[in-house]
């Protein structure tokens, strides 16, 4: 209530307070919650802009998200989703390009064993080759059944990806719909998305 897309992110992970509403989640109030109690209670998060850690390693990178316990996703399991990291195991976070780092960022989260994964503009800043390797890695989360939570601006992405779409304004849900039902809507897109 009252938040942008990116706002609604932030808040639901803990980083950003809410001005007004609840947040809630496996029928539990989290709005006031830590990120790191949100994480633990079963959200993952891929930040927008990437947020690896630099001077980590990618191996580094994946183990310090782990928490205790078990589940299905665990470092062979994301480095067989992502053979690219793999590959550079060993390399700093920072000396990858943007597109390994976004890889690197979604296998962070999935370490976490996340039951509902927070993606914040996976999209940006990627080239087209990587912009689709992402979308091949969200289909194959989906057929897995990762949940996933998609803000994203890049519309056609979107609503390829999507089950279903709900469009903000001004930080209220203004509509919503299935993909296919907003692809052939040019009034609502028009109306609210710009084109």
């Amino acid at each position: 209530n009252g938040m942008g897309k990116t706002t609604l992110i932030r808040s639901i992970i803990g980083f950003t307070p809410p001005r007004r509403g609840q947040i809630m989640f496996k029928d539990r109030d989290i709005t006031t919650w830590s990120s790191n109690r949100a994480v633990g209670f079963g959200l993952g998060l891929v930040p927008q802009s990437r947020r690896v850690f630099p001077s980590l390693s990618v191996m580094e990178n994946l183990t310090v998200a782990v928490k205790g316990g078990s589940g299905p996703w665990t470092v062979a399991r994301v480095l067989e989703l992502f053979p690219r990291l793999r590959e550079r195991g060993a390399h700093r976070a920072g000396k990858l390009s943007g597109g390994e780092q976004q890889m690197l960022a979604i296998a962070r989260a999935l370490m976490t064993n996340p039951e509902l994964l927070l993606m914040d503009e996976p999209t940006e800043g990627l080239a087209p080759m990587m912009v689709r390797e992402l979308g091949r890695t969200i289909e194959q989360l989906k057929q897995a059944g990762t949940a996933i939570l998609l803000v994203e601006q890049h519309l056609a992405f979107a609503l390829r990806y999507a089950d279903v779409v709900f469009i903000m304004s001004k930080g209220r849900i203004v509509h919503h719909c299935t993909p296919r039902e907003l692809a052939a809507d040019a009034e609502t897109k028009t109306r609210y998305l710009g084109v």
